[in-house]
């Protein structure tokens, strides 16, 4: 009973920091809100047991996605006016479009989960009995899933691993570049 009620604490803050950011007239106080948004989703991922998954909510988006948001911030002067559109409402019906769309893909991602029964247990590389990790817990991602985690993305998923890693690089300098030439 405790885990849901801090999990409905959470999930109303969650949702209510996410309106605060997109609702903020000041930009920094839509990063300040953005930043407690992700450190809840963190606490978030720790009542779920995912603690790896948390402790990279924390680095990656809380501190790194942040703090690119703020140098954003700062190189963007914000004392101009906004640009004036021919037609206002046409930004509204392509959010209003974009909505119904994923409200759609949600309500068909229901729609085919509610199909059948119990889901059939899947042998995956987390959870299979063979693994060299299979004494850590009870199940997949209990106990040592930072561990189990490591095990198959250095072994099973090294090279899409990799690719992603040198497109976050290329992606880097290419954004240190375009930033040069406008300083």
């Amino acid at each position: 009973m405790a885990e849901a009620i801090v999990f409905w604490t959470l999930a109303v803050l969650i949702l209510g920091l996410g309106i605060m950011v997109i609702s903020a007239r000041s930009a920094v106080h839509s990063v300040l809100f953005l930043v407690v948004n992700f450190l809840l989703v963190a606490v978030l991922y720790v009542m779920l047991n995912a603690e790896f998954v948390a402790v990279i909510q924390v680095l990656v988006y809380a501190g790194g996605i942040v703090v690119l948001y703020l140098f954003v911030v700062m190189l963007v002067s914000l004392k101009k006016a906004p640009e004036r559109y021919a037609d206002p409402r046409r930004v509204a019906w392509t959010g209003t479009l974009l909505a119904g769309a994923v409200l759609l893909e949600v309500v068909a991602i229901v729609v085919a989960s509610s199909g059948g029964g119990e889901p059939a247990a899947t042998e995956g590389a987390l959870g299979a009995a063979d693994t060299p990790f299979a004494e850590c817990g009870a199940g997949p991602l209990v106990s040592c899933n930072t561990e189990q985690l490591g095990w198959v993305l250095y072994t099973s998923y090294l090279i899409p691993f990799e690719v992603a890693s040198m497109l976050l690089l290329v992606a880097m300098i290419g954004a240190i570049v375009l930033a040069k030439r406008h300083l």
